[in-house]
């Protein structure tokens, strides 16, 4: 049996190093997770006045969301929290009232940045987020991933054994947790129009 992850990457940035380390982790992730990317890039800025007719942009990342067994967030930190790209989505992804796409999802978060705290603090914060949204994270290990070029490549190659076997076991205990919350919490699969 196979999973499907929906992945977000918080920066909006052509050259951001969080779309290396999203590609890094699928590179290494276990053969049974299948990965593609909820864009957010197109969405507007979220208004209540947009929920009795949601557009389109915004009606294709909730069923980009319904179409995933499990997500994955990998954002970088902004002035001490997370990028309002991201948090637009994610307002617009549990609205309306009653029609939140993230409940009982497994989740999970994780960062980089040149900075040596990784993205810690974006990550609580996100974690305040997805908690209130009543996503299922895994909390379990953390991983706040100090970035190189020199340890990463464009393509997702990592050079340094060290953070390519942390990340590696990073993605097995994710792919461990998606399995439990299922096992307990099985999600809809998506109808096809």
């Amino acid at each position: 049996m196979s999973y499907r992850v929906g992945y977000f990457v918080g920066s909006l940035s052509s050259t951001s190093i969080n779309r290396i380390l999203a590609r890094a982790l699928i590179r290494i992730s276990p053969d049974d997770l299948e990965f593609s990317e909820i864009p957010i890039r197109d969405l507007p800025l979220y208004s209540q006045d947009y929920d009795a007719d949601y557009p389109p942009e915004a009606l294709a990342l909730k069923d980009s969301i319904r179409g995933a067994q499990a997500v994955l967030f990998v954002t970088p930190e902004y002035n001490r929290s997370i990028p309002g790209g991201l948090k637009n989505a994610i307002d617009w992804a549990s609205r309306p009232w009653g029609q939140n796409s993230f409940d009982h999802i497994p989740a999970a978060v994780i960062g980089a940045s040149i900075g040596s705290i990784g993205t810690a603090v974006a990550q609580q914060s996100l974690r305040g987020v997805l908690s209130f949204c009543n996503a299922r994270q895994m909390t379990a290990p953390e991983a706040y991933i100090h970035f190189s070029h020199d340890d990463f490549a464009e393509d997702g190659t990592v050079s340094d054994p060290r953070t390519a076997e942390f990340l590696r076991s990073y993605m097995a205990e994710f792919r461990d947790h998606i399995q439990r919350v299922l096992t307990v919490l099985p999600r809809d699969e998506p109808s096809i129009s």
